[in-house]
Formats: structure tokens, C-alpha cells, sequence
């Protein structure tokens, strides 16, 4: 459904797409900041609230989302089925962000940047617990506690713990603990779909503070700003093209299905999930595809498509690789192998809870760097950093969007071959 046109004083600002007005703001504060230099500077605070509004939302949106993303898998289709599309979801997940991170290492996008780095955060740098304390904090003490201090690891893990016990107590035969427990949901699914209204609010401010956040940067950087953003995005685009091209590719090969038919029959799919940026939005053309076209029966697609759309984000997953390394980059932080692990199953675990709606994985990215150390203080490098992604953000979008569908049909359509479900006479 359409939204309505906006009447009054601002109309043409709210009328105007998200999608330009953000890169209208990146355009207009990286030739003021050039134009003016330093002194730009005193538009910082418009910044700042920008940067204030997506520190506010970033924990209420995880752990709501993350809730009824588990809570919504019915115990009783965990099953063969369950665990098979689960079990590639995983997999391809954790190929997809190694895949980012190789090439982010490779491309080293954001290095020479120079923003300044605050003692602050090179101390965390030079602190990072290892692998084993990583490992072991994942399971919450008190998970108010890390919810109030922003421990997003222990969170996940709670979230999907809560999560699934709340699709058991939905589906108990006693009616009393089901009524319970459908409650429960209603009350986490109200509340991520508020979150998700929350965050459109924010990004319909997210150009003021764009702007504001890259004026500054060029401000102080110059013009030299312009090489990274072009080196970040075609670092996301060589990892999209890899996953899909190869990864899918060889998926589709060793269960001996054709390469070019799927692309075929899934192109329709593929097409809308990159021009609307909404793996939820594009759900109806991808089931289309999938049963007309590829021969996939409903009754399969109707459970690995949307259980996709909610936890299968590879192309997410490649967006935090690269984002996160060019940021460390930026800021002139160096990762160590273990905090590059930290990324990998951080990522894996937020792709989860990015929901399925244009421009969740920016609000997600904040997730994986707080994982690491990193947060996001006002007037800071990494504040300024995290504004460069944001203003390509969109064009990085379309390229995840398209990537998440994409892995989405082709688990689909192994699923169904290896329940003996898949017509193969669309193949031929």
C-alpha cells in the first residue's frame, strides 16, 4: 500500500524518496564541508542528534525483533525440513560475512582515511577479551543487566532463547499456557513493529544528520573523502557477486541442478528484491518464482521463504564484514584475528534479527561494532565514519537486498530436492 502524499509546509521534503534525499544530504555536506572547511563544524550538533536517535533504538530493536523472530518458528515444522533450511541458512551466513571480511582485507577500504581517533576508543582497541571470555559471555548473567549496558552477544543469546520458549508455550495443548503464551508474542510483536515505525521516523531525519556528519568529515578531510566511499562500495559489491555467483553456484551445481535455469526462473524475484530493497516486500514474487517457475510445492516454500526473509541476511552479513573493517580502518584501528571472529558470529547472529525492510542492516551494522568495542559517541571518528556508510547505505541496499532473496530461493529449492519435492521437469 502506498503511503499518502504529505500536505503542508514541508510536503516536497516528505514527498521527496528516502533514497535521494539521503544522498542529496551526502552530496550537499560533502561540498559544504569542502567549501567551508573547519568551520562547518557548527552544524555538528544536527549530527549528533542523529547519531543520539540510532544509539536510542539500536537495543529495543534486537531484542524485540530477534524475540518473534524465533517465536515465530512452530516447534512441530522443526522437523527434517526445519533443520535442513536452518542448518544452510548457518552456513551460507557465516561463508557470506568470511567472504566480507576477506575482501574487505584484501580492498582495506578506509585506510589512509585519518579521521581522528579519541584516546577512548584505541584503548579498547588495545583491550579485547579473548576468545574464550567471548565465548563464555555470550550466556547472560543478568540479562536486564546487559541489556541496560549494551552487551548485544548476551542479548542475542537471550533473545533466542526467550524466543523459542515462547513458540513452545504458543503451541501447548493447554489452552490455558497456549493463551499465555500467544499473549506474550502479540506483546513482542507489537513492539518490534513499534521499533520498526520508530526507525522510519529516524531515517526520514537520517539526511539532517547525514549531512550535518559528512560536512564535517570533509570539512577536515577535503575532497580525498570521495575515494573511500567509492572503495567500500565496490569491496560490498565483489563480496555480492561472489556469494551468489560461487557460493550459490556450487551449492546449485553439487546437488546437480542447473545453474542458468534457476537464474532464469528466479530473475523476476531477484530484480524486485534490488530495486525495492525489501526481502519482506518481494516475499509474494519470490514464491511466485519458486513454484511456477523452479517447481518448488507451496507447501515448502510457504515455510522456507518467510522463515528466510526473517533470519537469512548473507548479503547483511557481507555489509557488516566490509563496513565494520572500513570503519576500524577509518579510525585507524587494527582487528586481531579474534575480534575478526567476533564479527563473523556476531553477524551471523544479527542477520537473524535484520528485519526484512529497507535499511535494517544499517541499524544492525551498530550491533556488530559494539561487539568488538566500538561504540558510537557523539562528534566522534566513529560517528563520522558510520555517517559515510549511511549516506551510500541505500546503494549498499540493494546490493544486500538482492543478495538475502537470492540465498533465500536457491536454500528453497535444495530443501525441495532433497525431500524429493522439487519438480524436475522445470529444470529441463
Amino acid at each position: 500500500m502506498r503511503a499518502s502524499k504529505k500536505k503542508g509546509l514541508f510536503a516536497w521534503y516528505f514527498n521527496t524518496s528516502l533514497l535521494l534525499r539521503i544522498f542529496i544530504g551526502l552530496m550537499l555536506g560533502a561540498i559544504i564541508g569542502i567549501v567551508f572547511g573547519p568551520s562547518v563544524a557548527v552544524v555538528q550538533p544536527l549530527g549528533s542528534i542523529l547519531v543520539n536517535l540510532l544509539k536510542m533504538i539500536v537495543m529495543p530493536l534486537i531484542l524485540t525483533s530477534l524475540v518473534v523472530g524465533a517465536a515465530s518458528i512452530q516447534p512441530k515444522e522443526l522437523g527434517k525440513i526445519g533443520i535442513r533450511i536452518f542448518i544452510y541458512y548457518i552456513v551460507t551466513s557465516a561463508l557470506a560475512v568470511s567472504i566480507g571480511l576477506i575482501a574487505a582485507n584484501i580492498f582495506n577500504p578506509g585506510a589512509g582515511l585519518e579521521l581522528a581517533v579519541n584516546a577512548d576508543i584505541a584503548g579498547k582497541a588495545l583491550n579485547q577479551p579473548k576468545f574464550m571470555d567471548t565465548f563464555l559471555n555470550i550466556i547472560p548473567k543478568n540479562p536486564f543487566g546487559a541489556l541496560s549496558q549494551g552487551q548485544v552477544l548476551p542479548i542475542i543469546f537471550f533473545a533466542l532463547t526467550f524466543g523459542i520458549g515462547i513458540s513452545v508455550v504458543r503451541n501447548s495443548e493447554e489452552e490455558r499456557i497456549a493463551k499465555a503464551g500467544e499473549t506474550l508474542f502479540s506483546i513482542f510483536d507489537g513492539a518490534a513493529e513499534v521499533m520498526y515505525v520508530i526507525v522510519r521516523w529516524i531515517l526520514e531525519y537520517a539526511p539532517i544528520g547525514v549531512f550535518a556528519l559528512i560536512a564535517v568529515v570533509f570539512g577536515k578531510q577535503g575532497a580525498s573523502a570521495f575515494g573511500s566511499l567509492g572503495l567500500v562500495t565496490l569491496t560490498a559489491y565483489v563480496g555480492f557477486f561472489i556469494q551468489i555467483a560461487l557460493v550459490y553456484g556450487f551449492f546449485l551445481v553439487v546437488n546437480k541442478l542447473s545453474y542458468l535455469t534457476f537464474f532464469k526462473g528466479a530473475r523476476e524475484a531477484m530484480v524486485t528484491a534490488f530495486v525495492t530493497r525489501s526481502s519482506s516486500g518481494t516475499l509474494p514474487i519470490t514464491m511466485r518464482n519458486m513454484n511456477e517457475n523452479l517447481g518448488v510445492p507451496k507447501k515448502i516454500a510457504s515455510f522456507t521463504l518467510p522463515l528466510g526473509a526473517t533470519i537469512n541476511m548473507d548479503g547483511t552479513a557481507i555489509y557488516m564484514g566490509v563496513c565494520a573493517l572500513f570503519i576500524t580502518n577509518a579510525v585507524g584501528m587494527d582487528l586481531n584475528l579474534t575480534q575478526q571472529f567476533t564479527i563473523i558470529l556476531t553477524a551471523v547472529l544479527a542477520s537473524i534479527g535484520s528485519a526484512g525492510i529497507p535499511g535494517a542492516g544499517a541499524i544492525m551494522l551498530l550491533m556488530v561494532l559494539n561487539s568488538i568495542g566500538i561504540t558510537i559517541e557523539a562528534g566522534s571518528a566513529v560517528a563520522a565514519a558510520y555517517a559515510m556508510i549511511l549516506g551510500i547505505d541505500a546503494l549498499l541496499d540493494m546490493g544486500r537486498t538482492i543478495t538475502n532473496v537470492t540465498g533465500d530461493m536457491v536454500g528453497t529449492v535444495l530443501v525441495s530436492k532433497g525431500e524429493k519435492e522439487l519438480d524436475l521437469r522445470k529444470w529441463k
